[in-house]
């Protein structure tokens, strides 16, 4: 048996755990630069306010219902969520964290007459433990397990815990799906099942393989697969290592100034390097992208990149950011108004099949190394992030608009709590 364990409406969750004023209350979470809605309360939503809408079009509704605005403070939300993770672990040693918000459990270990009871252990436990409230879905398929989290989520009789564990079940769960609900399935999909008369997830599931193999790749067809009670995705413990990585944020204010943007540039490479460290992979290239903004249609628009290959793959974040600082001054142009800049490395491989310079030695790679290890050491175990950084370096929130933020309750001594 699978499980999925998904978090209800997260980022909201986060932000009520340390304000019990915000409870039945409408809650808005904003995306970067407070520029549309992320995530809503069910209470928000209530009042016709959608994910994805811009935050100046629903202001004056906000304000006219009481609704709390929080600009996104992926901080505390990644944090909240390491705890959820390490909650889960307690119980299920075999997990996938699949997102943010949620993970898959190997349940295959726990009986069928102690299950229902641990499931309910589980999502109180972790209600307990950290504060957020959790939907769970179990079957014999992780496609199915998130249909039954759907269904945890949205009917409240089932007292967060689905199990889709039976044929009568399945089908009925899959009857009340539509078939753009379902894991995999993406609009360019759904528009084809809409063409077919594919409707459902039980349309889908229903289909003899003839037409499978005909409508669907490899990929569809093991969605189908899963549908039939079939398992064939399997659990994933270890990340993927990346061949890709890239930052990149938007100005809450537009700039002109290359030391700004130099700044922003130096603080993407941080977060890339420690990324690099923490995947045990090292950066090949890397190109530096500027944008300016694509709705001021009254400004002059540019945009630009400009690609940098290392002379020895690195995970360094010095040498990241002597490379992005001069791929940035090969693209910047005095006359122009930026809204956007980011990162990204093109090509990565492991640490250990690094294509050693002519010009480096062992001693100086060891020095960087440990150097960087001491760094992550003490960043890591600071209550402020990146308290050791390169002398260029601005925080990248610094040029993000957040006039909403809330703030870092569980990750900043200066904001915890206080009783008096």
């Amino acid at each position: 048996m699978y499980g999925l364990v998904d978090c209800n409406n997260f980022f909201v969750s986060c932000e009520r755990i340390f304000n019990p004023s915000l409870r039945n209350r409408p809650v808005v979470v904003l995306s970067n630069n407070d520029g549309c809605a992320v995530a809503l309360s069910n209470e928000a939503k209530a009042l016709g306010i959608k994910r994805g809408n811009p935050f100046f079009e629903i202001r004056s509704l906000c304000e006219a219902n009481n609704v709390a605005v929080f600009s996104g403070n992926h901080r505390l939300y990644g944090d909240i969520s390491s705890r959820v993770m390490a909650t889960i672990s307690e119980l299920v040693p075999e997990i996938e964290v699949y997102s943010v918000d949620e993970a898959f459990l190997n349940l295959n270990g726990i009986g069928p007459d102690e299950l229902p009871g641990f499931n309910r252990e589980l999502v109180r436990r972790i209600r307990r433990n950290v504060g957020v409230p959790v939907s769970l879905g179990v079957a014999h398929t992780k496609t199915l397990a998130k249909i039954g989290a759907r269904f945890a989520k949205k009917f409240p009789g089932y007292r967060s815990v689905c199990a889709v564990d039976t044929e009568q079940k399945r089908r009925k769960a899959l009857s009340l799906t539509p078939v753009g609900d379902v894991w995999g399935v993406g609009r360019r999909l759904n528009r084809r099942f809409a063409q077919v008369g594919i409707d459902t997830a039980l349309d889908l599931a229903d289909r003899p393989s003839t037409d499978i193999e005909r409508l669907l790749n490899v990929t569809g067809q093991r969605t189908w697969r899963e549908l039939n009670g079939e398992a064939c995705i399997s659990m994933e413990y270890t990340e993927k290592t990346k061949k890709q990585l890239c930052c990149s944020r938007s100005f809450g204010e537009m700039t002109t100034d290359i030391e700004r943007l130099s700044e922003a540039i130096a603080a993407f490479s941080s977060i890339l390097g420690r990324k690099l460290r923490e995947q045990k992979i090292c950066a090949v290239s890397l190109s530096v992208f500027l944008h300016t903004n694509a709705f001021r249609q009254d400004l002059q628009q540019y945009f630009n990149s400009a690609a940098y290959s290392l002379d020895e793959p690195t995970s360094d974040t010095m040498r990241i950011t002597e490379a992005a600082v001069s791929a940035l001054r090969r693209v910047y142009r005095r006359e122009y108004y930026y809204k956007k800049a980011g990162i990204l490395i093109t090509e990565t491989v492991p640490e250990s099949n690094i294509q050693q310079s002519l010009f480096s030695t062992p001693a100086d790679r060891e020095r960087r190394r440990k150097l960087m290890s001491v760094v992550d050491f003490i960043n890591a175990g600071s209550c402020a992030r990146d308290t050791v950084h390169v002398a260029r370096y601005t925080p990248v929130t610094s040029c993000m608009r957040q006039e909403h933020i809330s703030r870092n309750y569980s990750t900043q001594l200066k904001d915890i709590i206080q009783i008096y």
